[in-house]
């Protein structure tokens, strides 16, 4: 492990369904909290606030509270991963509430833009490779390829009918924090071999990783990208049990995984983990 990295505390505890703010920045640490499917809010060691594929208001596996948006606290920045419903229905209401920006892969904010969903100020376009410091220059995201789809489901306001537009390529993100620790929040992907230099390259501390199967990896595909592929210290069990086909489990997951130097946390929604 890299030295400049504190030694983590890894105490794992049950987030008090409030919505008050934690602790987290004042003890210099890292908070990740999971709050169902994808979604994912992130506390800085300088007290910044992110938020990740944010579907909360509707999501069935969401601890009641946060149900709420604005159990949520401030929110400095939300990333979306793709279209798809379950990943980005609430981004634009927490944008609107927080006046925050939304970065993602350029389709789909172009989309966001032309749909009226946000305002176009507040849809950040960048692309795979590229790296972006929202909110300043010691804290860098960078997007990465995610195996997956796109699409975005959208009631016409002016006719009532369904629609759907393109949302660009699915993505995933690198997070690197103000003391060096790096999150990688892998979106809805499958397995694809350049996990391997993702790994070798970046060199995430932390993944979070889609395991239920159906239409991301399973338990076992998880498995060998954690493990044999991007090999990271830590890793957070995602995208599981919300619908009848995410069938994939932790259990499975860390049977899977089997002997190895990765610690898996496994959390029910509204928990969270410090670092």
């Amino acid at each position: 492990m890299r030295s400049y990295i504190r030694s983590v505390a890894a105490v794992l505890f049950a987030t008090a369904l409030t919505g008050t703010a934690t602790l987290a920045a004042a003890q210099n640490k890292t908070q990740v909290q999971w709050l169902g499917q994808a979604s994912t809010k992130i506390t800085t060691p300088g007290g910044k606030v992110i938020v990740i594929d944010p579907w909360l208001t509707s999501n069935p596996k969401t601890p009641a509270a946060y149900k709420n948006l604005e159990a949520l606290g401030k929110v400095d920045l939300i990333l979306v991963t793709h279209g798809h419903f379950d990943h980005m229905a609430d981004a634009p209401a927490l944008a609107k509430l927080n006046k925050a920006p939304i970065y993602g892969p350029a389709g789909l904010m172009q989309t966001f833009a032309a749909l009226g969903l946000v305002p176009a100020a507040q849809a950040v376009r960048f692309g795979k490779g590229g790296t972006v410091t929202p909110l300043g220059d010691k804290i860098k995201i960078t997007q990465t390829h995610a195996e997956h789809s796109s699409e975005v489901a959208h009631k016409n306001p002016a006719t009532g009918k369904d629609e759907v537009h393109v949302g660009g390529e699915p993505a995933g993100f690198i997070i690197e924090l103000e003391d060096g620790f790096k999150i990688y929040h892998m979106g809805d992907t499958g397995l694809f071999g350049d996990m391997n230099l993702i790994g070798s390259y970046y060199k995430p501390d932390l993944v979070l990783i889609p395991i239920g199967g159906h239409f991301v990896m399973s338990p076992k595909d998880a498995a060998v990208a954690t493990r044999d592929m991007i090999k990271p210290k830590f890793a957070i069990p995602i995208h599981y049990g919300t619908i009848p086909v995410l069938k994939g489990t932790p259990a499975e997951y860390t049977a899977a995984l089997g002997s190895t130097s990765t610690k898996v946390f496994v959390l029910e929604p509204g928990q969270a983990v410090e670092f």
